[in-house]
């Protein structure tokens, strides 16, 4: 049993803390549940009292006087901290070391992780001013989650809900798990390649890098030093891992091929392009003047690459999308590219494949397979971990 402090700020996503701290104990933590005054606006003290057995505290209490000094008590027995949900007021007063509040002047006194799950309008997320705030928490080593996306308070669609309680305790188990991977290293590809057939035309695919950025989350977590080689999207990196940013399937094979010997295990998830242009025009060729057949070449093959010049001990695991028997091509991609483990999925299947947060994968080695999933990627990139803290002997 772990003893976490769950800080609930001003926000109408603050009764999802409600159920969150329900989760938590359920998961036998002890649960110390600190509210600010303009939460009390949304939930009441007596909510939390009555789903984690313990008493909810507030901002009058940092005056109750007694031996004891409440904040520092708190800060001191905390073996994690959640601010959720963390408003852009909180995130700014937190950043420039403010404690005007019975929260805030625990989170000045603790020296245990700390995560943020943000809860705000767009705007307010992509302001320049909350950017620097969060940055300023992750460059101390605090984890702000990414806020998901969907239908605001303001009854607009876009980013800024707060992340999902799952997604809340997956972060918890992450932070108060001992780090099985310490001083392993993991190179991690993701995103889609783009071939260029002029400065303004490409090749590409729908990928968008989430399955291996969850991949690089969860190898991160299981502490691991990662490497992420990143094609061109617009999902954002994590924090706490060295990012490679390219965006042809050259440039990639480059930046694996230099990581390659420095690295333990490799995860290649990326959509990397089959093909190319075999000529690239430096100028932006004219609708009436663009060919009516492109000529094309094979890029290097990565994984191929990798199966071939892996030392030993090196842990390799690949990824097949398929629209047909994701099983058979992953297993012809085991032997062929001399993998570990490849995983493989079927694109067409709902919940799966390009652009979404899910998939149903098939896990394949030469000993056998199995499915994982319908699930996060986070979940699925969990598994993987597993799979190799498993094969590491940890």
């Amino acid at each position: 049993m772990s003893r976490i402090v769950l800080g609930v700020t001003g926000g109408i996503a603050a009764y999802k803390a409600v159920d969150l701290a329900s989760r938590l104990r359920q998961q036998d933590h002890a649960v110390d549940v600190v509210l600010t005054r303009a939460a009390e606006a949304f939930v009441t003290p007596l909510s939390f009292s009555a789903v984690t057995g313990r008493p909810a505290y507030r901002d009058e209490d940092l005056w109750q006087g007694g031996e004891s000094i409440l904040h520092v008590e708190l800060a001191h027995a905390a073996e994690l901290v959640v601010i959720a949900p963390a408003t852009a007021d909180f995130i700014a007063r937190a950043a420039h070391g403010l404690a005007d509040s019975l929260l805030g002047s625990l989170l000045l006194s603790t020296r245990c992780p700390i995560i943020w799950a943000p809860a705000m309008e767009s705007a307010m997320w992509q302001h320049p001013a909350t950017r620097e705030n969060v940055g300023r928490l992750q460059a101390v080593g605090q984890r702000v989650l990414p806020p998901g996306e969907g239908h605001l308070a303001s009854g607009r669609q876009g980013i800024g809900r707060m992340p999902q309680p799952d997604e809340i305790l997956v972060a918890v188990e992450e932070a108060l798990r001992t780090p099985l991977l310490s001083h392993v290293r993991v190179l991690v590809t993701a995103g889609p390649t783009r071939e260029y057939i002029d400065p303004v035309r490409f090749l590409s695919n729908p990928s968008t890098g989430r399955m291996g950025i969850a991949v690089a989350e969860a190898a991160r977590s299981w502490g691991a030093a990662v490497t992420l080689v990143l094609g061109p999207t617009e999902v954002p990196a994590p924090g706490g891992v060295q990012v490679v940013g390219v965006t042809s399937s050259a440039e990639m094979f480059q930046a694996v091929e230099a990581e390659l010997e420095h690295t333990d295990v490799l995860v290649a998830t990326a959509a990397v392009a089959d093909l190319r242009p075999a000529r690239q025009f430096d100028h932006k060729v004219k609708k009436d003047e663009l060919p009516n057949a492109l000529e094309l070449e094979r890029t290097d093959d990565i994984l191929a690459y990798a199966g071939a010049h892996r030392r030993p001990g090196q842990i390799l695991v690949g990824f097949a999308a398929e629209t047909d028997d994701p099983e058979v091509e992953a297993r012809r991609k085991l032997q062929q590219k001399n993998c570990d483990l490849v995983v493989g999925n079927d694109v067409r299947q709902e919940g799966a494949g390009f652009g979404v947060n899910t998939n149903v994968c098939t896990f394949v080695t030469a000993h056998g397979a199995w499915q994982v999933g319908p699930a996060s990627k986070r979940e699925i990139g969990e598994e993987i971990m597993a799979f190799v803290a498993q094969r590491l002997g940890r």
